[in-house]
């Protein structure tokens, strides 16, 4: 899978642009600030619907305007697709496949695969239990599209409950109408446990799926590191004991549920679901106690080694998969030294298509020396 043709209206800095990419290694290299990361960054949005640099769509509307168009061609086993997005703030977007529209946009989801690097990529082992939820989503919907539904339908349960939980802890403390508030609760209830325990589901399969591709990435990229050193597991929000199965899960979530009841009701907010779960990362040889949390004992180093073998491991289980997803390396080689910056290139130089921004020539390695474009001034010039 690789992109041919990027088109760009309104999006981030650009008034318009169109690119012509070829499979193999680009590079874009240019200063800071003049929109190298805006072409890689819109690539990246058909494939997820959203930004590996912003929580929002509405920083990548360029200034004055009120809409932003991404099209690509996408070629995969030899045809080709064209992806359109028009982002809309506040309004709905609307997506489209060879001019024909979409019934959902979240149905683009998934016809275009990446795998991103950047340096943000510190936050998964250095940020909020937030950061890590996210990366395991975000890898569960390209792996099945299906899942952005229950993903989306799982956030509106929350929404809801949460505001009915406000509602019903206002009620009771001022002494009328709690007793219908909390007999909306229970049906909500059900909705949050039924599809959490889905999503939960999910989830913990991932991590299984993952845990290996982990440990070969984490030693291929951390010097003197073995396969055993990286571990990861997961921390649900209520105790599951061994029983994985979604009925059992659901079920769980429900017991948990009732459980809070009276603290969430104090709080007004959900207190148990997958939005309170953690992935736990962790580094040392093994054993009992010889591991500990990367977040806070880790160097800059390790973390870094280990962000990158979470991003290497994502892209290995996806071409596991089937698929070879497009790779995008943003701005990544500036913050490695010489010798991570040669392995990196050389597990990535096999791609069948890899993205690369850099600020100067020489943060771009030789494995990676491919197509070469200029981007300054909002002008976006091959190199031949």
């Amino acid at each position: 899978m690789y992109v041919s043709h990027l088109s760009l209206h309104d999006f981030r800095s650009y008034a318009d642009v169109d690119v012509v990419l070829e499979p193999g290694a680009t590079a874009f290299v240019g200063r800071n600030g003049q929109g190298k990361t805006n072409l890689v960054e819109a690539i990246d949005y058909l494939s997820r619907l959203s930004s590996h640099r912003v929580a929002t769509d509405a920083p990548l509307v360029r200034a004055d305007t009120d809409q932003a168009v991404v099209r690509a061609a996408v070629v995969k086993d030899g045809r080709t697709a064209v992806l359109e997005v028009e982002i809309n703030p506040g309004r709905a977007n609307r997506a489209r496949v060879n001019k024909s529209p979409l019934p959902k946009t979240r149905d683009l989801v998934g016809l275009v695969r990446t795998v991103v690097f950047s340096p943000e990529d510190l936050a998964l082992v250095k940020g909020d239990p937030a950061e890590r939820r996210r990366f395991l989503d975000d890898l569960l919907v390209l792996r099945t599209p299906r899942l952005a539904g229950v993903r989306a339908d799982y956030e509106r349960v929350l929404r809801q409950r949460n505001s009915l939980l406000k509602t019903a802890g206002h009620a009771r403390r001022g002494g009328g109408g709690q007793e219908s508030a909390l007999s909306t609760l229970e049906v909500w209830n059900s909705h949050l446990a039924r599809v959490g325990a889905e999503i939960l589901a999910e989830r913990l399969a991932l991590v299984e799926d993952l845990r290996p591709y982990l440990g070969n990435a984490y030693a291929t990229v951390a010097r003197g590191a073995s396969q055993d050193d990286a571990a990861m597991d997961y921390k649900p929000s209520f105790e599951i004991g061994d029983e994985r199965e979604r009925a059992a899960l659901t079920e769980g979530l429900l017991v948990a549920l009732a459980e809070r009841r009276q603290d969430e009701l104090d709080r007004g907010i959900s207190l148990v679901g997958p939005h309170r779960d953690d992935l736990v990362l962790s580094l040392g040889p093994g054993g009992e106690g010889a591991r500990l949390p990367v977040r806070g004992y880790a160097s800059h180093g390790e973390s870094w080694s280990y962000a990158l073998a979470l991003r290497l491991a994502a892209y290995d289980l996806l071409r596991a998969d089937g698929d070879d997803p497009i790779l995008i390396l943003d701005d990544v080689f500036a913050e490695l030294d010489a010798e991570r910056r040669g392995q990196l290139a050389e597990l990535v130089a096999g791609a069948e298509q890899v993205l690369v921004t850099a600020a100067v020539d020489d943060d771009v390695p030789e494995k990676l020396a491919g197509v070469r474009f200029r981007v300054a001034g909002g002008e976006v010039t091959r190199v031949d």
